[in-house]
């Protein structure tokens, strides 16, 4: 019983893990459809009918098992993409391709429970409203900074100010670096934010997951400084309601969730 408890957490904290499930069951429910149809009538469903049924059976699944928006797409596509490449003249390689760079663009979805989120640009105009109360050499940090688009669009607002993003995901990192190299107050590092010290800067913003907040707040409570701000995109602080909540006016319903670190 213990091994089979622990067994169902790990499945939980590992996206991947809870996609692959999705993926499995429906494949194996559509299997059962289609042989059943073959056994009990003349007519045979199109294959890509069945894959697009597998594909949204899967996603629908997925979301159902907690998985963030993002991979509905890509639970939706997988297996009809794959009947596709089948019957095209594409090389295999070019699928194994395009697998990889999802996985490296994601891959802080794998190891930390972290999908990709961009900020766009209505939580940029957002955060530049925040950013403006600010002293002009304010030090800003993006924990996760994807391929920095929106580190980058707010260095270029604020030249005397100081910005830095730490990324892991590898493309998503290759990305941002080559990018902040012609941005002389944007530095982007290869960095795990769990080792990243938060006590020289002034905001601390990041748009990650429900996973990490809790442990993120006791890492902010330990090393920011009083009076600097901790802003999370979206997702709250367990038991800890935000100061202040800016409504960002996307299509996601996004929020600025704003604490003000005491000493």
């Amino acid at each position: 019983m213990r091994w089979g408890a622990q067994m169902v957490n790990r499945i939980r904290q590992y996206p991947a893990a809870r996609a692959l499930i999705a993926q499995s069951v429906a494949l194996v429910l559509v299997g059962m459809l289609v042989y059943l149809t073959a056994q009990l009538s003349s007519w045979r469903p199109p294959i890509m009918a069945a894959g697009l049924a597998q594909g949204l059976l899967a996603a629908t699944l997925g979301r159902y098992l907690g998985l963030s928006r993002w991979w509905f797409g890509l639970n939706l596509l997988f297996v009809p993409a794959l009947l596709l490449g089948r019957g095209s003249e594409l090389p295999a390689w070019v699928f194994l391709l395009g697998f990889v760079l999802v996985l490296l663009l994601n891959w802080n979805s794998v190891s930390e429970r972290v999908p990709l989120y961009l900020s766009g640009a209505p939580s940029r105009q957002a955060l530049i409203g925040l950013l403006q109360q600010q002293p002009a050499d304010f030090r800003f940090i993006d924990l996760g900074c994807g391929p920095g688009s929106a580190l980058l669009a707010l260095a270029r607002q604020f030249p005397q100010a100081q910005f830095v993003g730490v990324e892991t995901a590898p493309l998503s990192f290759a990305l941002a670096w080559l990018r902040a190299l012609r941005q002389p107050n944007c530095l982007v590092r290869l960095e795990n934010l769990w080792r990243t010290d938060l006590s020289t800067y002034d905001v601390v913003y990041c748009f990650l997951s429900p996973a990490p907040m809790a442990r993120l707040w006791d890492k902010a409570q330990a090393q920011m400084r009083p009076g600097s701000l901790l802003v999370s995109n979206s997702f709250e602080v367990p038991e800890q309601p935000a100061e202040q909540v800016i409504e960002v006016g996307d299509w996601r319903g996004s929020r600025l969730l704003i604490w003000q670190m005491q000493g």
